[in-house]
């Protein structure tokens, strides 16, 4: 199988084939992360078709020893921030797609839900430049460095950023009268 590098060669050349290949490999992942960003599935829909076909164009931007990978999410980020901007809209980052972990009794199923209900409350309230940290670090499982060439920030501000948004979430769970170690995974 090619890698990434070599399909956007082929795709520079004329080779439409190509670029299908990379929109195959990576459309779940992008329409997942703009879903996360924007909390409705027919406009994250949208905006990855948006954002594949504003990646086409751009792809003479992209550094052929680069990582497609952190380039793509780059592109859909900003495409996402702009949208929200010209939306002035209230960002919903998680999904109602997060899994609860196995509990035993109904108290502990409903316990849970009420945990999780308060953990994507407070990961809404976040200030966006923390809200999209998390995530890239949490749900997407990026590395510090994918994110920071996803933000171009430098990696310590990716770093301080996490921790400030860690910090701010344990605050908000406490007033709500919850630990973060309580609550479900994301």
């Amino acid at each position: 199988m090619q890698d990434d590098n070599e399909l956007v060669r082929l795709v520079l050349g004329g080779n439409q084939q190509a670029y299908a290949r990379l929109v195959d490999k990576y459309k779940g992942r992008i329409f997942a992360h703009l879903y996360r960003m924007i909390g409705q599935r027919q406009d994250a829909q949208d905006l990855a078709q948006e954002v594949f076909t504003k990646a086409y164009f751009k792809l003479d931007t992209f550094h052929p020893d680069g990582n497609f990978s952190a380039w793509l999410y780059r592109v859909a980020a900003n495409h996402c921030l702009d949208e929200l901007r010209r939306r002035k809209q209230t960002v919903k980052t998680l999904g109602e797609e997060v899994e609860l972990i196995d509990a035993k009794t109904p108290e502990d199923e409903l316990l849970q839900k009420e945990q999780k209900q308060l953990l994507l409350r407070q990961v809404k309230d976040l200030e966006e430049e923390y809200r999209s940290v998390l995530v890239l670090r949490y749900i997407d499982q990026l590395s510090y460095k994918e994110i920071s060439k996803a933000l171009e920030l430098p990696t310590t501000t990716v770093q301080m950023r996490l921790h400030r948004a860690r910090k701010k979430l344990r605050e908000g769970l406490e007033k709500g009268g919850a630990s973060i170690y309580e609550m479900p995974q994301i």
